[in-house]
């Protein structure tokens, strides 16, 4: 019987890999504690040392001394470095205290909900303290509503379920609402873009309704790494924040590896599929059986991954030793993986970003990255799943062929030398703050001169009298309208008139299942688009867009949809301009106007064309905010065609290396290049938001324009291809360099 290689050995093993590309060492810290303060309760005190927790690390220390002095907290620590006591602790001590006293825990996915409750439960039990805590989300039965509504100490909840049942029926919660001593708001790095600007107006009603009932409660709030936690959590609570940033907790030695497939295509400068490469390397931990976690995109991958290795390792394991995990496993089976995670009974897991929030699953000894998630915070998060306290661990990150991945593993000191992003919110997105002021004046009447947030709203109420959604008497707006404004209110998007999407794979259970800004459902939701939610792959039967509803069917394919839009774009106003040699930068407010034409099926596994089909959908408007980059001079012998494939080819770059720069997804923000502009006929590359008002990216883009250019351009020119490929401008020019030529281009702009 062969003898099984420690991870020290196959670390070794690994270091003489000629597809690495850089190998990053993060030292050992050792832990940093304080005593438990004096004026904690006896009983909490005893429940945590049968937990073997008899002193505080220093940030838990930190955080519950400042949160008893009444001030509000953001404390930001890696992932699994015991931030959740930083709130538990001074909510646990408070109730001791006093059993009047309540708290409300958001956190931003019902899985997380469910995890911190058994968790919270576990140490009430050990108390021996009369402290009842409760989850309120949509899988609450009717019967315990009430229980919840009338005694809960704690009440855990999504922003979700806030917005749309508890304070619309404010009245309903008066125990909590007039006792509130503290809000918990987890993941706050999550609360980004058009989902962290409606949060924020959330959090405005919230306090409304606290001030009507008489409380003031304090803001706890946790995040993974983000470049601006401290001005993220005032613009989410518009309360002063106190950072608490000193991680105490004890970190082994962890390996950071960037591992780059090899070329299969010179040509093309096509490299092997990082999928393939992602199981080759999987298969050797765990046939060692050392615990691993690989991270895949999409359900498809997690799924194909997942099958790959059960057959790779049927020899060596247990096939229900490597498991599954995503969006649409059942929350029992969800529970029995982490579980087995956490007791060492699951030696392998595949999984979505799902895992990447807190979810307690314990320290694995191997993290694989299939590919770049997507921002700097995400990684890292991803890359917090590997190692123990003490001894080693090794993060590989598996490039794929995108230019966004080929990006980051060839400009290793970007990732390594730069804070994370910065999350960016915008609350006074005059679309969001207008239907936050409908659910606000639903909920309790305006005062003339009340505020709700930095905004004067005078003017929006006023419009609201007009509109005859509120009725104006004396010094009081009073809602006057049959309609339930919450329902009407997606947190996800900021377009109204959304598009209800309906799953009908079930006859028997037709469900919906989510909802789409109709802006976006023109490419996303057309028929025959493939549809993923929460990780599973629907096929759209039919699009209804005159009644915006897309009835879809539960599949399983290997390609994709992509659709193709034809767009035009009108400026509408110029804010700031900054006029350069050659080029002119601006930013401003632009109108627009798109219709699909095509769409294309491309498959999952080397992203090739399989087939097309006619979108037949009518033109969409969206006035937004966008940054645009216009060439006052081009070089006399670069024809109208090449200057046109050019300026595409920079335009996929940007596409690809914005997200970066400005923490967004790939679909919140959109390039498009055009030979001739309406506004002034020169060439020109259009960087606009997605979303109806903006949300501050494309301000972000102008704000930040010299550093992304030079990110572009490096990628470009590291890519090893001869004259432009897939992984970078994503064309060739026959007879020209078309690489050098935009590189010197995006040179002169």
């Amino acid at each position: 019987m062969l003898r099984r290689k420690t991870l020290p050995q196959l670390i070794e093993e690994l270091r003489g890999n000629e597809n690495i590309i850089n190998w990053h060492e993060i030292q050992p810290q050792e832990s940093k504690t304080r005593p438990m303060p004096g004026s904690v309760d006896p009983r909490i005190k005893a429940a945590l040392e049968k937990r073997g927790i008899a002193e505080l690390y220093t940030h838990q220390h930190t955080a519950y001394e400042t949160v008893r002095k009444g001030e509000n907290i953001v404390a930001v620590t890696p992932t699994a470095s015991g931030k959740t006591l930083c709130y538990n602790l001074p909510v646990l001590q408070a109730i001791a205290e006093d059993d009047g006293s309540r708290a409300l825990y958001l956190f931003p996915t019902k899985a997380l909900s469910q995890d911190q409750k058994s968790e919270l439960n576990e140490i009430i039990n050990e108390m021996g303290i009369d402290i009842k805590s409760f989850t309120y989300d949509g899988d609450t039965a009717p019967a315990i509503r009430q229980i919840v509504r009338t005694v809960g100490h704690i009440v855990i909840t999504n922003p979700d379920m806030l917005h749309s049942a508890i304070l619309p029926h404010h009245t309903k919660w008066i125990s909590l609402f007039s006792n509130l001593k503290y809000i918990i708001i987890d993941e706050l790095h999550t609360y980004r873009g058009v989902f962290g600007s409606h949060v924020a107006n959330v959090i405005r009603r919230l306090q409304r309704i606290c001030k009507f009932y008489g409380s003031n409660p304090l803001f706890i709030c946790t995040s993974a790494t983000i470049a601006n936690p401290k001005e993220l959590a005032e613009q989410l609570t518009g309360q002063p924040m106190r950072l608490i940033n000193d991680n105490g907790a004890p970190k082994g030695r962890k390996h950071f590896v960037f591992y780059n497939p090899p070329i299969v295509n010179q040509p093309l400068n096509l490299r092997k599929s990082s999928t393939v490469e992602v199981n080759e390397l999987a298969k050797e931990f765990l046939s060692n059986k050392i615990q691993t976690i690989v991270f895949a995109r999409s359900r498809v991958r997690v799924e194909i991954i997942l099958s790959h290795l059960q057959e790779l390792t049927k020899n060596e394991i247990a096939a229900k030793s490597i498991r599954g995990y995503r969006g649409g496993y059942l929350p029992n089976q969800r529970r029995e993986i982490e579980k087995g995670l956490r007791n060492g009974d699951i030696l392998g897991v595949v999984s979505t970003n799902a895992l990447e929030l807190g979810v307690d699953i314990g320290q694995l000894q191997v993290c694989i990255m299939t590919g770049y998630p997507g921002s700097v915070a995400s990684t890292w998060q991803q890359a917090g799943r590997a190692g123990r306290r003490h001894g080693e661990a090794l993060v590989l990150m598996v490039a794929s062929n995108t230019p966004i991945d080929q990006y980051i593993v060839q400009n290793p000191e970007y990732f390594f030398d730069r804070s994370p992003e910065s999350a960016r919110i915008n609350p006074e997105n005059l679309l969001i703050l207008v239907d936050h002021l409908r659910c606000a004046s639903y909920e309790l009447p305006f005062k003339t001169g009340e505020p709700f947030g930095p905004s004067d709203i005078e003017e929006i109420l006023e419009y609201l009298v007009e509109e005859r959604v509120l009725h104006r008497v004396t010094d009081s707006y009073y809602w006057a309208n049959q309609s339930f404004p919450a329902s009407e209110v997606s947190l996800r998007s900021a377009a109204q008139e959304n598009v209800i999407i309906v799953d009908q794979t079930e006859t028997a259970n037709v469900k919906i299942i989510g909802e789409m800004d109709r802006f976006s459902a023109m490419t996303l939701l057309h028929d025959e688009a493939i549809y993923l939610h929460e990780g599973v792959q629907f096929q759209v039967e039919k699009l209804d867009w005159e009644h915006k509803k897309a009835y879809v069917r539960e599949v399983d394919v290997e390609y994709y949809t992509d659709a193709n839009l034809a767009v035009k774009l009108n400026v509408l106003d110029i804010d700031k301009t900054e006029t350069r040699r050659i080029s002119s930068i601006n930013y401003g407010e632009v109108r627009i106007n798109a219709i699909p034409t095509i769409f294309k099926k491309i498959r999952l596994s080397s992203f090739e064309n399989i087939g097309y089909g006619p979108i037949n959908l009518p033109e969409e408007e969206l006035h937004t905010s966008g940054t645009w980059v216009e060439l006052t001079e081009v070089d006399s012998s670069i024809d109208t065609k090449t200057l046109e494939q050019l300026l595409l080819g920079i335009a996929n770059v940007l596409g690809h290396i914005i997200p970066i720069h400005v923490m967004c997804d790939r679909n919140d923000i959109h390039v498009v290049s055009q030979i001739r502009a309406e506004h002034t006929q020169l060439p020109t590359i259009f960087i606009y938001d997605h979303y109806p008002g903006g949300i501050g990216l494309a301000e972000d883009v102008y704000k930040r324009f010299d550093e992304i250019k030079t990110a572009a351009k490096n990628l470009i020119k590291k890519c090893p291809c001869s004259d432009g490929c897939p992984s970078c401008i994503g064309t060739q020019i026959e007879g020209l360099n078309a690489k050098r030529m935009a590189v010197e281009m995006l040179g002169l702009i």
